[in-house]
């Protein structure tokens, strides 16, 4: 069994069974500002698993984002039915906020990952790698600024709906299929 096995199970575990240094650490975040930069990941083995690599140029921002429903800002409009509502579904999981927060933050970076790292009744704490392109040590194809946690292209961001390519591969394949059932069904003509 490897050392990252034991850092999961370890990470689990305090987690699980709420343990003294999870509260603790969960204590501190909450005292800290909503995105921090951090030393080193917390779970280190989910980090390298998504691609976090110990070298210039990667860094990981601490993220804090409320829990619950998402309340819906004032509007101008006066007291009218239409704006009598006061919660409103943004369509985005916390971890895609979270991720967005992020690349906010650090406008010249780009979002490769991100990462659940713990939750108390009031926020949920994720941890975001951070890559910079302009970096030699980071390999440059995968991280190109393109803004891909603001255009879902991230694991988080692709969870909430079925991709484009995907739809536009399924209709291809189904028509493929329907010509080749079509192809299967007219008789051959016989030789003689």
């Amino acid at each position: 069994m490897g050392a990252y096995k034991y850092i999961n199970e370890v990470f689990q575990k305090e987690y699980k069974e709420r343990a003294e240094a999870y509260k603790t650490r969960i204590r501190g975040w909450r005292a800290a500002p909503a995105t921090e930069k951090v030393e080193y990941p917390t779970n280190l083995a989910r980090a390298r698993r998504l691609g976090y690599k110990a070298k210039q140029g990667y860094i990981i921002v601490r993220v804090r984002v409320d829990k619950g429903r998402r309340t819906r800002r004032k509007p101008m409009g006066g007291r009218k039915p239409k704006n009598n509502y006061l919660f409103v579904q943004p369509g985005l999981s916390h971890q895609v906020m979270a991720e967005q927060r992020a690349n906010r933050t650090y406008k010249n970076l780009e979002v490769l990952n991100s990462y659940w790292v713990g939750e108390d009744g009031n926020y949920k704490f994720f941890e975001i790698i951070l890559a910079d392109p302009t970096k030699a040590t980071v390999n440059v194809s995968s991280v190109m600024r393109q803004g891909k946690s603001f255009r879902g292209l991230t694991s988080a961001g692709q969870k909430g709906r079925p991709s484009r390519m995907l739809r536009l591969n399924k209709r291809i394949r189904r028509d493929m299929s329907i010509r080749r059932m079509g192809s299967e069904r007219t008789p051959k003509p016989q030789q003689e």
